[in-house]
């Protein structure tokens, strides 16, 4: 009986143990569940206007920066751009013929003074001017127009990866508008949202442990890079008929808000595929930090 009765106790006492280590390491060490891999989505939005004649990727699908993702029916903007050629040869031709012309009036006003009058060599000059500014202003047309011709190519700007692709041969796309979302594979962070009471023993620099729910035997190492400086807030804002939107709440209940905690992976294993959205378990280890401030004091 004596024998049951200290089992019983020790077993008690070890849980109760337990638990105490269990809350003292949540309160040095901030845990959240509720976590969510990031990444920046690049927007590919193509130059020019136009219809598709040919698509190189497919849909989630990884690629290379400068990879060409699809070309845009270049035919219309070859034509401007020989349009803009023999307007660019027609200017420095009426050019060369204006200089010709001063030159001559100039040299045999220097020759025959008087021979020619002073405003026809001012208009001579002029001339020059107005053909300079001409082929300056063809120059620029003719660069756009190969710049256009070049945007017929849409290729990605960074290494990353294609999802949700909804294009097909002779879809017509336009100038500036996004039609291909493009992953950016080196900008992966997680956002983990940590109550406001916890906030303010975090500090940027204190390292993390990474459970992703997809990965959940490969906590990954991180540490925090930036804490947030404002959530949106649903009291107060304008509702129906410009009136404020009040939430009931019950007041002997105070709940803490969560604000976002940036989190950089240190490194990522070959097999473990970062996905935008996917949920992630986050334990930040403040005792560390602690214990290095009082070794520097």
């Amino acid at each position: 009986m004596f024998q049951r009765a200290f089992i019983t106790t020790c077993c008690v006492l070890f849980a109760f143990i337990a638990i105490a280590w269990k809350y003292e390491q949540y309160l040095l060490n901030p845990w959240t569940r509720d976590g969510l891999v990031k990444a920046h989505i690049v927007q590919i939005a193509p130059r020019v206007t136009g219809p598709i004649i040919h698509i190189d990727i497919k849909d989630n699908v990884e690629v290379k920066a400068g990879q060409i993702l699809f070309t845009i029916d270049p035919r219309t903007y070859k034509v401007a751009l020989a349009k803009a050629k023999a307007n660019l040869d027609q200017a420095k031709a009426q050019l060369k013929e204006a200089k010709d012309q001063a030159d001559r009036d100039i040299q045999l006003a220097q020759r025959q003074p008087s021979s020619i009058p002073q405003i026809t060599l001012f208009q001579k000059k002029n001339a020059v001017i107005q053909a300079q500014a001409d082929v300056k202003a063809a120059e620029s047309i003719y660069q756009k127009s190969k710049l256009d011709l070049s945007f017929t190519k849409v290729t990605a700007p960074v290494d990353g990866y294609i999802t949700n692709l909804n294009l097909n041969v002779g879809s017509q796309v336009v100038e500036n508008q996004p039609v291909v979302a493009l992953i950016d594979k080196n900008s992966f962070w997680i956002d983990g949202f940590f109550k406001e009471t916890d906030i303010s023993d975090i500090a940027v620099g204190d390292k993390a442990t990474v459970t992703l729910m997809a990965y959940r035997d490969q906590p990954l190492s991180g540490s925090v890079e930036s804490i947030g400086y404002g959530i949106s807030q649903e009291d107060g804002s304008t509702g129906y008929f410009l009136l404020p939107n009040v939430k009931p709440t019950f007041q002997w209940i105070r709940l803490a808000q969560r604000i976002p905690v940036r989190i950089r992976l240190n490194n990522v294993p070959d097999n473990i595929q970062l996905r935008i959205g996917a949920s992630a378990s986050i334990i930040l280890h403040k005792k560390s930090r602690i214990k290095h401030v009082k070794e520097l004091k």
